[in-house]
């Protein structure tokens, strides 16, 4: 049952999200959270793996999940099941791609998708930022639901320091005018 599972959830991954793997990241977590395979911070602990891992971050998050939950047979199923709709449709574009890339409603459908995709991408960073970088959250045995907000300080000095070098590198980059 779990086989079955993995894979179709895996396969509606991979057919309904577009921009790549950090698109798919916010399906896969609510999938994964939904269906109770991992806690918030396994899910985050697999990002961090399947980021460091050669290789697309959508198939080894279907990997690493997959083997968690199923072993290799798992890990194969969920594997073929992100992996096939983007098969299908690549088979299918490069079938038809003089004609469907001179067609309007196509281009103004991928003019659509483009900041829809940002957008998603954003809002799961986001989302995992505020627990992990600023120890944002909703406290469970709370009785009045209110939230409470623990900023992790090596976690923000680290991501001030990962900004300051960012700044420091862009103004080391800029070209000094040559002097005749």
């Amino acid at each position: 049952m779990i086989y079955i599972k993995l894979f179709l959830n895996f396969f509606m991954i991979g057919a309904l999200s577009f921009g790549g793997g950090y698109g798919m990241i916010s399906l896969v977590r609510d999938t994964v959270l939904s269906n109770g395979w991992l806690t918030e911070s396994e899910f985050l602990n697999f990002i961090a793996v399947s980021e460091s891992t050669p290789g697309s971050i959508a198939v080894n998050m279907a990997t690493f999940i997959g083997s968690s939950q199923g072993g290799i047979l798992g890990a194969f199923l969920a594997t073929l099941g992100v992996v096939l709709p983007s098969f299908f449709i690549i088979l299918l574009i490069t079938a038809v791609l003089k004609n469907l890339m001179q067609c309007a409603s196509v281009n103004a459908f991928l003019s659509g998708v483009r900041p829809c995709v940002v957008a998603m991408i954003l809002a799961t960073a986001v989302r995992m930022a505020l627990p992990s970088l600023a120890g944002y959250t909703k406290q469970a045995s709370d009785q009045t639901g209110t939230s409470a907000f623990h900023p992790d300080l090596r976690s923000v000095c680290v991501f001030m320091i990962l900004i300051a070098i960012h700044f420091l590198y862009k103004n080391s980059r800029r070209e000094i005018p040559h002097q005749s």
